[in-house]
């Protein structure tokens, strides 16, 4: 019997830190007009949270699921099917390739710093190559998640630490109504990975790292690198059952590979390399494809000059910006060879010793 470790957990808040902790939400004095109303949510919420309503709308799975009788959140479900006719559809010859850039700068001129991005330029320089080769382009700004109202990407819990079943394809961790984790853009975002022909990730270096917008995106991806379609098989989050079920025999699902990819690293003194490399990595193991080794780009701009010149400096890196559009270049070619059949992974037919 495969043994379940407890006892890392805090306990729940008591009455009044519950109060203090829903009402930090509420600091603004123009709020005290409607304390009697907030008192009423706050009774709400407490309920919510004191009897953990994680998913406080459900219905029944249905046919092909493990479990026809569970009740799955209609949050999750929705999310679900949307990936499914996104998947159709992208695997259908007739739909029109499209290349998503994923703008990885927690910068924009709509919150503190006043003034866009170098890597928001960037995309644009790919985006309107990409264009112009008729292909369609959507931009995931990550920035947004700094600017934009009640907008998250809440972090990974990491369920697949515990069993790769338990992490479910998309992730049915959020929204967890009960404890206020909502607004989650991920539900999004897994639809624009999944109708995405091509994608190309751009990002400064933010202390050796990538920006943490651009990490909590990809932590959150982990689901699409093995995870379980079906919550039913788990009800939910049954510890016990997922280990069972990835014990008996776990084919690993990459739901993502097969699409093209290109990474544009920038930064001003140190880390591009290593942020590099393990975006590529990262993507490798998904099972997407690279577009060449011009569509893996590290740059420095304005290395070790003043941050007041990085917009300066990029203007007159018209080398730089050569280099980025070669990347868009690569990618629209890869996506094209890619769907005339012409690219694949060498490796493809290959069975890995070590699935996970």
């Amino acid at each position: 019997m495969n043994t379940i470790r407890k006892g890392q957990a805090p306990a729940m808040l008591a009455r009044n830190a519950f109060h203090q902790r829903f009402m930090q939400s509420f600091f603004d004095p123009a709020y005290r007009a409607e304390s009697a109303a907030l008192d009423r949510l706050e009774a709400i919420a407490w309920d919510a949270y004191n009897q953990g309503r994680k998913a406080p709308v459900t219905r029944k799975a249905g046919a092909g699921f493990a479990d026809p009788e569970y009740e799955l959140s209609v949050e999750w479900r929705d999310t679900r099917d949307r990936l499914v006719a996104a998947q159709q559809a992208w695997g259908r010859p007739e739909t029109p390739s499209r290349v998503l850039l994923v703008c990885g700068s927690s910068r924009n001129d709509g919150t503190c710093p006043g003034e866009m991005s170098k890597t928001f330029r960037m995309v644009q320089m790919a985006r309107e190559v990409l264009q112009a080769e008729k292909m369609e382009v959507e931009v995931l700004d990550l920035s947004l998640l700094t600017s934009d109202y009640d907008r998250h990407i809440h972090p990974c819990k990491g369920c697949v630490s515990t069993a790769m079943p338990l992490c479910h394809w998309p992730c049915s961790c959020y929204p967890n109504h009960a404890e206020r984790q909502t607004g989650d853009w991920m539900n999004e975002i897994y639809e624009m990975w999944v109708r995405a022909h091509g994608i190309i990730l751009l990002t400064p270096v933010y202390w050796y790292q990538a920006a943490s917008g651009l990490k909590l995106m990809i932590d959150r991806l982990v689901c699409a690198d093995g995870g379980n379609p079906d919550p039913t098989s788990t009800h939910g989050k049954k510890p016990e059952e997922a280990k069972a079920l990835e014990l008996k025999g776990w084919d690993y699902p990459k739901h993502l590979a097969g699409r093209t990819y290109g990474v544009i690293v920038h930064g001003d003194v140190a880390g591009i390399e290593g942020v590099r490399r393990a975006l590529c990595d990262w993507l490798d193991w998904m099972g997407l494809i690279d577009a060449g080794s011009r569509a893996r780009l590290d740059r420095y701009i304005g290395y070790f000059q003043p941050y007041a010149l990085s917009h300066d400096v990029l203007d007159a890196d018209t080398a730089l910006q050569e280099e980025v559009r070669n990347v868009a270049r690569s990618v629209g070619g890869a996506v094209r060879e890619l769907r005339a059949g012409k690219l694949a992974a060498p490796d493809r037919s290959l069975r890995d010793p070590r699935p996970k």
